[in-house]
């Protein structure tokens, strides 16, 4: 059904939305949630959630999240290379909150947050030893963002190939990853909005015929 054209609230992100919040983070939801681990030069340990953030490629498979500024675990990254995601789900929500707090790059989240550290098995930066899924990464590219005009932002893409995965027995069923079973968390917009995923959100939907030929 076609909507009424005259319903719909219109604005340019440069002029403003007008609106109490602003909808971007809102609409683009919920996100799935970068919780990424990473270890500086000196040895010390950063565990940091990041909104913006989403798998890029399948084979090889390549993650990636955005640093809205220079944070510690861009900085981690750039000089070692190597960081590792976490898959955040309900049970762990409140400790990957603290560990969103602002505090500086010689405290270790990990502790903060009363988390373990469980070494890597191909990168030399832990993993959330109670988080169900793990991916150990590589780093690939970090690329800084421009605005329209070329201009640089003060926002960098790191992104990463996945070279080892950790993944809970009990999430596979016959062989098949359950999402639902693990019940990951997703960001939603506003300051404090996330949701959970759960088999009453599941339903199936088979792709049609040729959707994945070569010009598609």
């Amino acid at each position: 059904m076609l909507l009424d054209m005259n319903s719909f609230h219109f604005y340019k992100p440069s002029e403003g939305h007008g609106l109490a919040h602003d909808p971007f983070n809102a609409i683009i939801a919920p996100r799935p949630i970068g919780w990424i681990s990473s270890k500086s030069i000196d040895g010390v340990l950063n565990l940091a959630p990041y909104s913006f953030f989403n798998g890029f490629n399948y084979i090889p498979p390549i993650l990636g999240f955005s640093s809205v500024g220079r944070k510690d675990s861009l900085n981690n990254i750039e000089a070692t290379g190597e960081f590792v995601w976490n898959m955040v789900n309900k049970p762990l929500a409140e400790q990957m909150n603290i560990t969103s707090s602002g505090v500086g790059p010689e405290e270790d989240e990990f502790k903060l947050s009363g988390l373990t550290p469980i070494k890597g098995q191909v990168v030399d930066v832990p993993r959330v030893g109670e988080s169900p899924v793990s991916f150990e990464c590589k780093l690939t590219q970090i690329v800084q963002l421009q605005n329209k005009e070329g201009g640089l932002i003060k926002t960098w893409l790191v992104l990463g190939e996945v070279v080892g995965v950790h993944i809970n027995q009990t999430l596979l069923i016959n062989g098949v990853f359950d999402t639902s079973l693990a019940g990951p968390i997703t960001r939603g917009g506003g300051p404090a909005d996330y949701f959970s995923i759960g088999p009453e959100q599941r339903f199936l939907m088979n792709r049609p015929e040729g959707w994945n030929r070569p010009n598609k």
